[in-house]
């Protein structure tokens, strides 16, 4: 998935603990994304938590109710977060090459990024996990899915419409098959691949959705 990396999330404006109320939520929530695609959702600790929002305990509890509240918050927007910018990458490009070019090479950006080694994709790296015993965590992870498949499957059909596909190209296997190329980007940089190893991924999965360049 394509969003905004927890190393540039803004925390300068954090306020003092024991202020419930006195406190930037957006802030708080970005910290709070940041700590959550570091460890992962069960290693993530509330003393963490409250080190890294600087609010104390009761705080959080007051502002996000409790740990498992506060992660599907971080969720839900990094699916905002994901699906939107995927959304402008895909229209920042004429062609649905280049649009796609512009997904993988941000998206590899992203996900090599991280101060511990290659953070991967917020989504697939902690909601993965935690869908197996959490039906709130496994409903959030399809609905951000469908959603990306969505946004991708509008540009292969206005790709078709536009004569850069043929008649008969299938715009929603095409996009279910973009979306497998973007998750296992983010699975192979969590692995440890280098960036070249990537881009020739991500070059051929551009290659096999659109034809050879």
């Amino acid at each position: 998935m394509v969003q905004k990396t927890p190393d540039t999330a803004d925390t300068s404006g954090r306020r003092g603990r024991g202020r419930p109320r006195g406190f930037d939520t957006g802030q708080a929530l970005n910290a709070a994304q940041a700590s959550f695609w570091r460890a992962g959702y069960a290693a993530t600790s509330l003393d963490t938590l409250a080190e890294a929002t600087g609010l104390n305990r009761p705080s959080l509890y007051g502002a996000f109710g409790d740990k498992r509240a506060l992660y599907l918050a971080a969720l839900a927007k990094s699916a905002d977060e994901s699906v939107a910018s995927l959304a402008a990458a895909l229209a920042a490009r004429p062609t649905v090459r280049e649009a796609l070019a512009l997904v993988y090479d941000s998206a590899i950006r992203i996900y090599l990024a991280g101060e511990r080694g290659p953070q991967g994709c917020f989504i697939i790296g902690t909601a993965v996990v935690e869908a197996l015993g959490d039906a709130a965590v496994r409903e959030a992870l399809a609905g951000a899915l469908t959603r990306m498949d969505g946004a991708f499957e509008a540009r292969f059909a206005a790709a078709r419409s536009a004569g850069e596909l043929p008649a008969e190209a299938d715009p929603r296997g095409l996009a279910l098959i973009a979306s497998a190329v973007l998750n296992n980007l983010a699975i192979r940089a969590r692995a440890g691949l280098d960036r070249a190893t990537l881009q020739a991924v991500a070059r051929a999965g551009v290659d096999a959705l659109c034809g050879p360049a």
